[in-house]
């Protein structure tokens, strides 16, 4: 062989032998059709792919760093109808070998499958469920949340009201029992913040409120002198046609009006405008919260492996829930997972619909760690006792 050719024969064979040596780490993304609820009182259509998208763009961002390290990232998504086996299509996706797997599921799903993954050695991360249960008995050495829990919101909320001088609640709940959970966090925020419930009411009304809110509302939210009326209503049953109707000229917060999240269309802060418009360009459709949630749930693994530059799944499980782990994710300060209950630690945004009104935790409220906990169960509060 002439020596001329050896340097065009070894670029010839050296992209076939780099993609040779790529370790591949495969993601599960499980999440099951909702059939929604009836009389919606929000005329906005249900997003059919939110949280996978944001779980697509993910995978992109890891393969930029993981291009360099020679690691591949792929992602393996499955929607099970609503009657489908939630338990059958986890334990497909850990026969393909993944060993993360995101969720977008209700906390019972999520509890049900928390024993099939410790056997598989598969970790789940929680990117739907807020429910608190799942942080506190129902908490799993293999189960990390990144969505924000219920009392993470709440207590986002309750912060800035307490900030504002806002602090007379008058609380309305809904009916169902993701509604008196929501509720059962506010409960608990006023009371770790100094603010009171000065009366609390139930909505019951079976009429249809989109015809009579003008005469309803009103007559409704009659009680005892209050700054803010605090709702309680997570698939927007009644809460929408509170503003402007209330006996009071009170602000409308919780599910409604003046709203937690962990993400919000307008948030531009800390190169979150960069996100945005990639997502866009990907998804075309804003992001939501459930696709920032499952971005991030993918990025965590990402970060990770590129952190320690590996894809052992143990050696990866084992480095996001250690103090020297932590990620950013456009909203200002680093992420890192508690190590109590598997909880990221994050800001919340509190956002009214087209505009980006505070970020929680706000100034003043302060821990002797992080004052991300100042969000949610603390250490020393924690019901978790993982087996």
């Amino acid at each position: 062989m002439r020596p001329s050719a050896l340097p065009l024969l070894l670029a010839l064979l050296l992209p076939a032998a780099a993609h040779a040596e790529e370790a591949v780490l495969r993601i599960g993304y499980l999440t099951q059709e909702v059939e929604p609820p009836p009389s919606l009182s929000t005329p906005d259509e249900p997003v059919p792919d939110a949280g996978l998208m944001g779980a697509r763009l993910a995978i992109a961002d890891n393969a930029t760093t993981g291009r360099f390290l020679k690691q591949r990232f792929e992602l393996d998504a499955v929607t099970v109808p609503p009657d489908g086996d939630v338990e059958a299509t986890f334990r497909d996706l850990a026969a393909r070998g993944d060993r993360f797997v995101v969720l977008t599921l209700p906390a019972a799903a999520v509890a049900r499958l928390t024993k099939p993954a410790q056997a598989a050695g598969v970790t789940l991360l929680n990117a739907g469920a807020p429910d608190d249960s799942l942080r506190a008995e129902g908490c799993a050495p293999n189960l990390l949340h990144v969505t924000p829990s219920r009392a993470m919101l709440a207590d986002a909320l309750a912060q800035y009201l307490v900030r504002k001088r806002w602090g007379k609640w008058l609380l309305v709940v809904g009916r169902r029992p993701e509604d008196a959970l929501y509720a059962a966090a506010i409960r608990r925020a006023a009371k770790r913040f100094g603010a009171s419930i000065v009366e609390e009411k139930r909505w019951t009304a079976e009429s249809d409120v989109n015809r009579t809110a003008e005469a309803e509302v009103p007559v409704f939210t009659q009680a005892k002198a209050h700054d803010v009326l605090v709702v309680a209503d997570e698939i927007g049953e009644f809460g929408e046609y509170l503003p402007y109707r209330t006996w009071d000229a009170r602000p409308v917060a919780g599910t409604q009006g003046l709203v937690p999240t962990s993400w919000h269309r307008t948030h531009e802060q800390w190169g979150a405008s960069q996100l945005q418009n990639r997502f866009k360009a990907l998804a075309h459709r804003p992001m939501t919260p459930a696709d920032l949630d499952a971005w991030t749930a993918v990025r965590l693994v990402g970060e990770a492996a590129a952190q320690i530059r590996s894809t052992d799944p143990a050696a990866l499980a084992a480095h996001i829930r250690s103090p020297g782990f932590a990620m950013s994710a456009f909203k200002g300060v680093p992420m890192s997972v508690r190590p109590w209950d598997g909880q990221l630690r994050q800001p919340v945004l509190l956002a009214a619909d087209r505009s980006l009104v505070s970020v929680s935790p706000q100034e003043g409220f302060l821990h002797p760690k992080t004052d991300l906990d100042t969000l949610g169960f603390d250490q020393p509060e924690t019901g978790c006792k993982p087996q």
